[in-house]
């Protein structure tokens, strides 16, 4: 990996982390509402399913040494033995869902899809069960639950779209999967 792509990698954590620091806030659940997730999206969205894959194990690793990159400044091991866990390994599936359905030229559409289907499906495929399991909720009850954050979820897709097409037109080098390789005369 080249220095850039190291970077990149980093700069997509750090913009996770810095989604948290917008706060978070409960509905009734035990699990809080916070922009980090579009920050995944984004991830996935712009570096590809690897490369996003680990600016998110960049973030978790992060949080597992202890710093405060979560929303509500929380961070440690305790936070993987917490409702929230489930969640924190799907952050770590939904780049790679979300980057295989983008491809290498995003279009609004495949950008919308993917964040729908590795952004919300697949953070709440890992997320509810181990939630329904910390709380002793039934998985039906803790889908139930779940669903307010669905509003907020298909907001941030939206905004990733918008984002990720905007970025795209502005700047495609930026989703350059591969380097380039250097032309001999």
């Amino acid at each position: 990996m080249t220095a850039r792509i190291l970077a990149r990698i980093a700069v997509f954590a750090a913009l996770t982390a810095g989604l948290g620091l917008l706060g978070s806030f409960t509905v009734g659940g035990v699990v809080p509402i916070t922009l980090q997730t579009l920050g995944v999206m984004l991830a996935g969205a712009v570096l590809g399913p690897w490369r996003g894959a680990a600016s998110m194990a960049l973030l978790i690793l992060g949080v597992a040494l202890g710093l405060p990159l979560l929303a509500g400044g929380r961070g440690g091991l305790g936070v993987f033995v917490s409702p929230t866990a489930g969640y924190l390994i799907g952050w770590l599936v939904a780049p790679i869902v979300i980057g295989l359905i983008v491809g290498r030229r995003p279009l609004w559409w495949r950008v919308a899809l993917g964040s729908v289907i590795g952004g919300i499906l697949v953070i709440y495929l890992f997320g509810i069960p181990v939630q329904a399991w910390f709380t002793q909720l039934t998985i039906g009850e803790t889908i139930i639950t779940s669903l307010v954050f669905l509003p907020g979820d298909l907001i941030k897709v939206a905004i990733a779209t918008v984002v990720t097409m905007g970025l795209y037109r502005a700047y495609p080098r930026a989703f350059e999967r591969a380097p380039r390789a250097a032309h001999s005369n």
